[in-house]
């Protein structure tokens, strides 16, 4: 079946529309954006240098995220942000992930603002036979409500949904 050029079917009755609207089943969970692209890195005190220094971004904000065993750090880049994650420790999903990774960083999840709700989300998700990695929103960084799916369900990526409780 062909697609207009506007949307573009990526699995069974799922379609991704240019405003980024994913309709699944005959319903819809609205995405706005994509909120940041988090990178595992080894250390940030080694990998903050080359994004200011070397491309020109700026670092806004650092800040631990105790629970999830992870030091943050953001830039803005246009109107998306880069997330590089340093685990804290060697149980911390990001410390395996740069472990399984040979020691290196990489790309390890992309995250989408979610605008009716992380937890409307995942029920629509999980209803839909989604495997979840959280089954209920919990706190992130920046103070965002975000929950993971499992890389199982989603073609190999790892995403996170991500909404602002202050708006």
């Amino acid at each position: 079946m062909r697609y207009p050029t506007k949307m573009h079917k990526f699995a069974d009755n799922c379609i991704l529309t240019k405003n980024l609207t994913l309709t699944t089943n005959h319903t819809t969970m609205e995405i706005s954006h994509i909120e940041h692209i988090g990178i595992a890195v080894p250390s940030l005190d080694e990998a903050i240098p080359f994004y200011e220094k070397m491309l020109g971004f700026k670092c806004f904000a650092i800040e631990e995220v105790a629970d999830q065993k992870v030091r943050t750090a953001f830039f803005k880049v246009g109107q998306t942000k880069l997330e590089l994650l340093e685990g804290t420790a060697e149980d911390s999903a990001i410390s395996k992930f740069i472990a399984n990774n040979g020691g290196r960083g990489g790309i390890q999840h992309i995250a989408f603002a979610v605008e009716d709700g992380v937890a409307n989300a995942l029920s629509e998700l999980e209803g839909k036979g989604c495997r979840l990695i959280d089954k209920a929103p919990r706190k992130g960084a920046e103070g965002l409500n975000i929950a993971f799916l499992h890389p199982k369900s989603t073609v190999g990526t790892l995403v996170e949904l991500c909404e602002d409780p202050n708006k």
